[in-house]
């Protein structure tokens, strides 16, 4: 699933690591909560692998798998996956709830970019 994708842009993060990792981050981060048994999540997963590619160094893209990381995924209300939130200096400013195109990604997530 998210975690072996064999380019790794897309890291993992639990509980443990999310806000050294998404909270603390020095540019936007998009964190994926995506679960197992979620067909659409694996569509949205392959969607990032080629979007962190794309976005390179200007945006980090991370997964949390919601159902092994029950803290962060209730602290941030997710009801429903995939979920896609958009942190920057450790606020969200964007969410995407649901399988989309990837044109619709690259556009929503490129408008958190500077410049």
């Amino acid at each position: 699933m998210p975690q072996d994708t064999g380019t790794g842009r897309l890291t993992p993060v639990t509980d443990d690591t999310f806000a050294a990792t998404v909270l603390a981050a020095d540019r936007p981060v998009v964190v994926d909560f995506w679960a197992e048994w979620c067909p659409p999540c694996r569509v949205v997963s392959k969607h990032l692998v080629e979007l962190a590619d794309e976005f390179g160094d200007a945006l980090r893209f991370v997964t949390l798998n919601t159902d092994e990381n029950p803290a962060t995924t209730r602290a941030h209300r997710i009801m429903s996956a995939p979920t896609m939130l958009v942190f920057r200096d450790g606020e969200v400013v964007g969410s995407i709830v649901g399988s989309r195109p990837k044109d619709h990604l690259r556009r929503s997530f490129a408008r958190h970019l500077d410049g």
